[in-house]
């Protein structure tokens, strides 16, 4: 078998393993959040703060929520990475940002967060602030979910089917269901272009 046909292999996989109550509840949540008046932030590192600019956009656009991800200000991003350090860049923006208990977390991460293992400790961090004052979590992450898993309040876990694709099809599949989320009708306020275009 070729790497490719491997690849799409383990996608199908991870498809028909991924459970549609799981995703209906992270629906559930982000419209809530839209219902109460509330914003989203979206967190994530690396390819996932990538992919948390482009569901900025698509939440915003979309799904009309207020939404905003800390890593679209890469200025304030490296001051605080430079001035306080790596793992307060996310906790203490949202401080700034007021997060309150109208709010909602949305976690784009690989594994998760871990504290024990140094591993996005940022993201930990600032799900401990969530926690405190109230406001709600939603998770799409891979490996075994981390310590998003255990605080998030609807999450989605990529299934590992293959231990050395974690992180490719961990962030592939964070653009799958975002994507799914802002196109349920239960969230989507807004036409996308080419589904207009006749």
């Amino acid at each position: 078998m070729s790497y490719s046909a491997q690849h799409l292999k383990e996608t199908a996989e991870i498809i028909a393993k991924i459970n549609p109550a799981d995703c209906e509840k992270c629906v559930a949540e982000l419209r809530a959040v839209r219902e109460r008046g509330g914003r989203l932030f979206i967190l994530g590192v690396g390819g996932s703060a990538a992919n948390a600019s482009h569901a900025v956009n698509d939440f915003r656009k979309i799904g009309g929520l207020e939404c905003y991800a800390p890593t679209d200000n890469v200025s304030e991003l490296t001051a605080r990475t430079n001035d306080e350090g790596w793992a307060t860049v996310f906790v203490e923006w949202l401080r700034t940002s007021r997060l309150n208990a109208k709010d909602a977390l949305l976690i784009l991460s690989v594994g998760g967060g871990n504290l024990e293992k140094n591993v996005s400790p940022n993201l930990v961090t600032a799900l401990q602030l969530a926690k405190q004052v109230g406001a709600r979590v939603v998770g799409l992450v891979g490996k075994d979910g981390g310590y998003t898993a255990k605080v998030a309040d609807a999450c989605v876990i990529v299934p590992v089917v293959n231990p050395n694709n974690i992180t490719p099809h961990s962030e592939a599949f964070q653009a799958v269901l975002w994507h799914l989320f802002v196109s349920h009708p239960d969230l989507k306020v807004a036409q996308t272009k080419w589904e207009s275009v006749r």
